[in-house]
């Protein structure tokens, strides 16, 4: 089994910037991917980023594309997401995943607990 766990989320204002973390443990995963993916009140789990996690290729929707970076701390088996210029419409809960390296939630076998990230306006 794999063990996701997620930190760094928190309220901010408008603007502003948080680095969310996810620590991954339990069994070794070849050619995977990690990813961030979202989901606000009343709306469906959405793709954020993801990560290579052997080559360092990086996705993002294109929402996140010049303010969000994922990152990847090999050593740490951590994964990262830096978000700035924060917006409202961030405000979601944010949860990590583990899989295979695409956009889609059906490729992450192993998910996080989620953190809650609120943007104020």
């Amino acid at each position: 089994q794999v063990q996701l766990v997620e930190s760094g989320g928190g309220l901010v204002q408008a603007g502003g910037s948080l680095r969310l973390s996810c620590a991954r443990s339990g069994r070794t995963l070849s050619n995977y991917g990690m990813a961030w993916f979202r989901q606000a009140p009343g709306k469906e789990r959405e793709f954020v980023a993801a990560i290579s996690w052997s080559t360092g290729s990086t996705y993002y929707t294109d929402s996140v594309k010049g303010r969000f970076t994922i990152s990847r701390d090999n050593a740490k088996n951590t994964v990262y997401l830096q978000m700035n210029s924060l917006k409202p419409e961030d405000t979601a809960v944010y949860y990590c995943a583990a899989g295979l390296y695409g956009s889609s939630w059906s490729q992450y076998d192993y998910w996080g607990q989620g953190t809650q990230v609120t943007v104020s306006s």
